[in-house]
């Protein structure tokens, strides 16, 4: 029982739990470990029973520990093992919470509505030949149309990751070094684990990749680049198309990048305010355009589209046809048809003006709490905090589930941050707000994220000035 006495500062639900969570994530307390039973730490800490009860409350919506009835109250043990390893930090097996913050998954109801586009689709699942286009037709030209730049081909693959997945598959081997944004999508550095290949990070700020830190990571002579143009997952920043002329003009710089190629995931293009840019503008034989469809029209179509030059992605296109062979072409109809129809392109416009209030809603509330953050693009927003695991913990104990930001980090130890789903902000937000600015009001700007305020990093505007 000492160890809580020495740990516990505040005797209040929100520092009682903060102190547990400390003891958890420090190892002080294993996974398995049993907690005393409410009404033993009550008395122990000299509080009311409801006290405690809440206290547990916030460590189980965060998903620290587990109520098992009778056998009593412990500590969470691992996620499932089929999860990638930063996955299984990210998993979700909590209790409900007021305000979910946490999953980084469009609004529901925001997505566009799917009983027009299936009345219209074929009663059968019929396809003529199995060797026949992998894209439909129709879709193929509404794509290319759409094409941020002029393009050799395009096919549709099974949603983002997929497309990641598959091209990574196709330009790089094994010991192979991939330059990832940090902060960056989690599941990339799973997959770039997964097959072997070395992660080279750089630092992003509110306009993406930092000049002074791409050309520094193209001296170790990477194969391939991810980067997310619009909406960054985690930060909301989109690349202007300055940065991208800046980014590509230092991708031609060098000979020893002159087969780097550059994969782009524009997850959240439909729902997002910035416009949309392509480093494939200025290197159309280097750059593979994923666009996902996920976040705008509904993650469980899994569908995106991958462009590039025919020999990159014709490859790509002949490997899958050697395992699915092609993306359900009933799937493809029915994203043709939410594409065209004026029905569900009037819903998906009006989501993007109800994210991007939203967004401006939380930026506002924040600013007039003394705390300056620059709006972000799309679902997610990005909050420097004092230490992350006290911040989700004090958040829970108010009941708002946020997600931990280091393991969106490519290297250790990370920043204390947290990552905000402001697309999925109530009305009220107001008490939102105070929570949030609470837990972040005093945290240090920058580090390896977008800073605070102005979003600039020192040597970047002289970069860019010189490839203007």
């Amino acid at each position: 029982m000492q160890i809580f006495l020495d740990e516990i500062e505040s005797r209040t639900p929100a520092g009682i739990a903060a102190a547990i969570g400390r003891l958890i994530a420090s190892g002080a307390l294993a996974p398995g470990d049993r907690l005393p039973t409410v009404r033993e730490f009550a008395a122990l800490l000299g509080v009311s029973p409801a006290t405690i009860s809440h206290a547990w409350q916030a460590l189980g919506s965060v998903g620290l520990i587990v109520s098992r009835g009778r056998s009593g109250t412990f500590v969470l043990d691992t996620a499932p093992k089929w999860l990638p390893a930063r996955s299984q930090s990210m998993v979700g097996r909590h209790q409900s919470a007021r305000i979910d913050l946490s999953r980084g998954t469009p609004d529901p109801q925001l997505l566009p509505a799917l009983g027009p586009a299936l009345s219209r689709v074929s009663q059968r699942a019929v396809t003529p030949i199995y060797q026949d286009l992998p894209v439909i037709p129709e879709l193929l030209t509404v794509l290319s149309e759409s094409w941020p730049y002029p393009v050799e081909s395009v096919t549709v693959v099974d949603g983002a990751l997929d497309a990641i997945s598959r091209s990574l598959d196709a330009v790089t081997r094994f010991g192979d070094r991939v330059i990832v944004e940090s902060p960056g999508f989690p599941p990339f550095f799973d997959l770039l684990d997964q097959l072997g290949l070395e992660r080279v990070p750089v630092d992003v700020d509110r306009h993406g990749i930092v000049p002074a830190s791409f050309r520094a990571a193209l001296t170790l002579g990477p194969t391939a680049v991810i980067l997310q143009p619009r909406a960054q997952n985690p930060t909301g920043a989109s690349m202007t198309a300055l940065r991208a002329e800046v980014l590509a003009g230092l991708l031609a710089e060098h000979r020893l990048n002159a087969d780097t190629v550059v994969i782009e995931d524009d997850h959240s293009g439909e729902i997002s305010i910035s416009p949309d840019v392509s480093l494939g503008r200025w290197l159309p034989n280097r750059v593979l355009h994923v666009r996902s469809f996920s976040k705008s029209h509904g993650p469980d179509l899994r569908i995106a589209a991958l462009g590039g030059p025919a020999s990159l992605v014709d490859p790509i296109v002949a490997r899958r046809m050697l395992g699915p062979g092609w993306t359900s072409r009933m799937l493809q109809t029915i994203l043709y048809d939410l594409l065209t129809s004026r029905e569900s392109v009037d819903e998906i416009s009006e989501a993007r003006r109800i994210y991007f209030a939203r967004q401006k809603a939380l930026a506002d509330a924040l600013r007039e709490h003394g705390l300056d953050l620059a709006q972000a693009d799309g679902i997610n927003a990005w909050l420097a905090v004092n230490d992350e695991r006290d911040a989700i913990v004090q958040l829970a104990a108010s009941g708002i589930r946020v997600a931990g930001g280091s393991p969106f980090f490519a290297t250790e130890p990370a920043p204390a941050f947290i990552r905000v789903t402001a697309g999925a902000l109530p009305d009220d937000i107001e008490p939102i707000a105070a929570a949030l600015a609470a837990i972040a009001r005093g945290a240090n700007d920058g580090g390896n994220g977008v800073e605070a305020g102005s979003g600039r990093v020192p040597g970047v505007h002289s970069l860019e000035a010189r490839w203007a």
